[in-house]
């Protein structure tokens, strides 16, 4: 790990004994530190019970990540998920609901382990 990501470095979360770091948003600094107990232990700490739907959402975040080295857009998150939901809980409102934190891009992004999107602050 670099000098260039340890300056990001704002804490660090305890999860299964160990101390991830992350930066101040709660992003992951090392990718591989991801795990589903990352994802149970940031979400407990924002408040959030994961539920199906949530994990749906975020290994569909981190499955798409690994084929295309990008996060989703959250009008592909909206055709994936109205397909496999119907057009109600597909929405961008519903999605935006279950991760009431920065929606499935930002909070979504974040409990999938994956880095922000480009250009957001």
């Amino acid at each position: 790990m670099g000098d260039a990501y340890r300056e990001f470095t704002a804490r660090t979360i305890r999860v299964d004994g160990r101390d991830i770091p992350i930066e101040s948003e709660g992003y992951l600094i090392d990718l591989d530190d991801w795990s589903e107990d990352f994802a149970r232990v940031l979400a407990a700490e924002e408040g959030l019970a994961l539920t199906d739907e949530h994990w749906q959402v975020i290994r569909f975040i981190r499955e798409f990540h690994a084929e295309h080295r990008v996060q989703p857009q959250v009008r592909v998150m909206i055709r994936h998920f109205t397909e496999k939901w119907g057009a109600e809980k597909g929405s961008n409102h519903y999605l935006h609901e279950i991760f009431p934190r920065g929606g499935p891009q930002k909070q979504g992004n974040r409990l999938a382990g994956i880095r922000r999107t480009k250009g957001e602050h």
